[in-house]
């Protein structure tokens, strides 16, 4: 068998038969890029204080490791649904897996850090 990483018939496992694999697997998932979006109410000062709060928390800990949307419910209440968005702010994570979502004002840096699984 040439390869290392080995995917199991029966299941989605995937066998890793040395450390070195480990790593490289480890790295990659530390590489995965984050995708948020961000559901504000107007320019508000709430809503622009959110917005400056998530891009601090972003650049410190994802370090342009992050994809970044923001949505204005007034500019856009179509995508509400979509997402079952029913209170401003909300911020979702869509990847990495798992998806995450956090309702109410990002103040809380802690509980935006474990939302989003930076710590």
């Amino acid at each position: 068998m040439n390869s290392s990483n080995q995917i199991n018939d029966h299941s989605d496992e995937m066998i890793i038969d040395s450390t070195k694999d480990f790593e490289q697997l480890l790295a990659k998932k530390d590489l995965q890029k984050y995708v948020l979006r961000l559901y504000v109410a107007g320019n508000s000062l709430r809503s622009m204080r959110t917005i400056s709060i998530l891009k601090k928390i972003c650049e410190k800990y994802l370090a342009g490791n992050y994809d970044m949307e923001i949505i204005d419910i007034y500019q856009q209440p179509e995508v509400l649904e979509k997402d079952h968005v029913f209170a401003a702010p909300t911020l979702i994570k869509e990847l990495p897996p798992p998806l995450q979502k956090l309702i109410g004002d990002l103040t809380s840096v802690d509980k935006v850090i474990i939302a989003l699984d930076i710590a």
